[in-house]
């Protein structure tokens, strides 16, 4: 069963660095069982956030808990529930990959080697290699073993497929599935490519300049921006179309194609058939509804 308790939060967070505002006044809480997509620009403040859950950042002001305990504070019983992947981790180079992996396998009892041995085939590592020998993309790849090997109740991962080919992101994304199956995992992934993190994740967070702009599940965001298309099936258009919250119109005098925010199918659907129009509505590509929320000056919702 989900913990209804968070295994982070996150009180009045706030980070600077020099004249850089990375983190403004956070409050989260994150809980067990979910996919969670963390999105935004560089210098949005995605990195920031996460290296505060796991105490490689400590706020200017402001509290972050993780698993019951101070983040500064977490030792060997917290970290060992926690795995973690960034684009620029560091790994042993002169190692061979199969000493590196031996090597961190051995401070966990609860070591996955029947997992190690199917990532491997399935990603093509190769054992003997030097580790200062690897492309980015194959760095990547042991980078992620390590993290997931032992079953992590939290794995963070900041841009993890940013280095990877399309056929190992894809194997990537359906290992993540797989991982998410134990109710009691819970995974933040960190990535620029959103039609990637759209395929998995089930929640969203939204950043942009060190503020949260959205925390709520995908489901929600899909039923706020809707894709609406309009064709009259007699004459023209109406010069005004009786819709709120307009976000975007494309229109013509046969056709409109209007992207609407907190408007219900039932409404839209009642004004086409009073304006005698044929309508078509669609949920919006994940990429479309971020361009939305993070170009205007959109209130924080939850």
């Amino acid at each position: 069963m989900i913990s209804e308790n968070p295994i982070v939060k996150m009180h009045s967070i706030s980070k600077r660095f020099g004249e850089i505002q990375a983190l403004d006044n956070i409050d989260l809480e994150i809980r067990s069982g979910k996919i969670i997509g963390l999105l935004g620009a560089n210098g949005s403040g995605k990195s920031t956030l996460l290296r505060h859950i796991i105490g490689l950042y400590l706020a200017d002001q402001g509290e972050c808990i993780t698993f019951g305990a101070d983040a500064a504070k977490l030792g060997p019983k917290e970290l060992g529930r926690i795995g973690y992947v960034h684009q620029e981790g560091e790994l042993i180079e002169w190692m061979t990959t199969r000493q590196l992996i031996r090597y961190v396998s051995a401070y966990y009892k609860n070591w996955n080697y029947k997992l190690e041995s199917k990532y491997i085939a399935d990603f093509d590592i190769s054992l003997e290699a030097s580790v200062g020998s690897l492309s980015p993309g194959q760095r990547q790849k042991l980078a992620i073993l390590l993290a997931i090997g032992f079953e992590p109740e939290l794995l963070i991962l900041d841009e993890p497929a940013s280095a990877l080919d399309p056929i190992a992101r894809s194997q990537f994304l359906d290992l993540l599935l797989q991982i998410i199956q134990n109710e009691n995992r819970t995974i933040i992934i960190s990535s620029h490519i959103l039609s990637d993190v759209e395929k998995v994740m089930d929640h969203t967070l939204i950043m942009r300049e060190g503020k949260i702009l959205r925390d709520s599940s995908l489901d929600s965001l899909r039923e706020e921006f809707l894709k609406v298309t309009l064709v009259p099936l007699n004459g023209k258009l109406p010069v005004e179309l009786p819709f709120e919250n307009i976000v975007n119109c494309k229109r013509e005098d046969h056709k409109a194609v209007l992207t609407v925010q907190n408007i219900s199918q039932q409404e839209l659907e009642t004004k086409a058939k009073d304006l005698s129009c044929e309508i078509e509505i669609a949920p919006l590509p994940l990429e479309e509804i971020y361009k939305i929320i993070v170009s205007h000056k959109t209130e924080v919702k939850k």
